[in-house]
């Protein structure tokens, strides 16, 4: 078995134009401050990080790495997120995450999308620039319209709706085996890859493709109702980054998990500062040192109800207190007897 590293968190909650919250340097000290071994970058904010230019100038990416192990941390992985969204945009929600790419591009698609997968080939080559093992993202949607099945989806739909995310997404997936770094996809609602049976979808479509892989985040499975500690017993040989993040589900008479369109405090299903939530971190830690889950525990901090600072203040000293130093004996080798081959058989009535 191998013990997890972290504590680590994700710097896009985090980012701001006031320090320490708005450069690199700055924001390293603060979360080094608070214990924290590792930082997940938002790739798109330029106030911290310049994706195009880790893809192309290794001096860049040196001081970088110098930044962070000034303050005695290390990069987890990058993130792309708002660009793997924009990989496969339905066009009802062109509008909606035209903010995700640069004023330039908005209302068109085809520009758009052209810039998005350019932007996951630079993360390929950045990755590997940052000698990093794994990459953070999202999948995208060209079917999140027909999550529900009304009016009936024709026949087919689905198969074509997958075949072509496959299609925009094989590019890059070789692009990053290429870099010799896996495509963790954070299974969300809102993308076309959101629980198992849909990341199984994808991965046939991409002939089981070795960097296809998943983020894991448990605060999407609450939301859902999915067993999230059977999804790690099922999917662990994929599990190649980790979020951890809390969350909780109270459903009531007026709402449950579609939410009414309330905004996120009134939900049914919200998320919550880490220890605040109903996730059962002590199962899932068990299970990643079960299973020699050997990458890093990531805080993602989204809660609505606790300021941001004091939930990244109390994140680092939860996840600590959850990550388990794996043990290099069994618990009963005190006992052993060191019998031979020929003792065996003998208790066995072979000899």
């Amino acid at each position: 078995m191998k013990t997890l590293k972290g504590p680590a968190i994700f710097l896009a909650q985090f980012a701001g134009d006031e320090a320490p919250f708005n450069t690199l340097p700055n924001i390293c000290q603060w979360v080094a401050s608070l214990g924290y071994k590792g930082i997940q970058i938002p790739s798109w904010d330029k106030r911290l990080f310049d994706l195009e230019k880790a893809a192309t100038d290794l001096g860049y990416c040196k001081e970088v790495q110098a930044i962070v192990a000034e303050n005695g941390l290390e990069i987890t992985e990058l993130s792309t997120h708002l660009q793997g969204q924009l990989v496969a945009c339905h066009p009802a929600y062109n509008a909606l995450f035209d903010g995700f790419a640069p004023a330039e591009l908005h209302g068109d698609y085809e520009a758009r999308t052209a810039w998005a997968t350019q932007q996951m080939l630079y993360a390929a080559t950045a990755s590997k620039n940052l000698g990093l093992k794994s990459h953070a993202t999202f999948s995208g949607a060209l079917l999140w319209h027909t999550v529900y099945p009304w009016p009936q989806r024709p026949a087919g739909l689905v198969e074509t709706g997958f075949a072509e995310l496959a299609n925009r997404w094989l590019p890059i997936l070789d692009a990053f085996d290429a870099a010799d770094c896996d495509v963790c996809y954070e299974l969300h609602p809102g993308e076309d890859l959101h629980d198992g049976i849909t990341f199984e979808r994808f991965l046939a479509a991409v002939d089981n493709h070795p960097r296809a892989n998943i983020l894991y985040d448990p605060s999407h499975f609450v939301l859902q109702q999915l067993d999230y500690l059977e999804f790690i017993d099922i999917y662990h040989d994929r599990i190649k980054a980790f979020h951890v993040k809390d969350a909780e589900f109270v459903p009531n008479g007026r709402s449950g998990v579609y939410g009414g369109y309330q905004g996120w405090v009134d939900r049914p299903g919200r998320f919550r500062s880490l220890g605040d939530g109903q996730v059962d971190f002590n199962g899932i830690f068990t299970r990643m040192a079960k299973y020699d889950f050997s990458g890093w525990a990531v805080l993602e901090w989204e809660c609505c109800i606790k300021h941001p600072e004091t939930g990244a203040a109390e994140g680092a000293p939860f996840i600590n207190q959850h990550i388990i130093r794996v043990t290099e004996k069994a618990f009963d080798d005190f006992a052993a007897a060191g019998i031979d081959e020929e003792f065996n058989k003998r208790v066995l009535g072979l000899s």
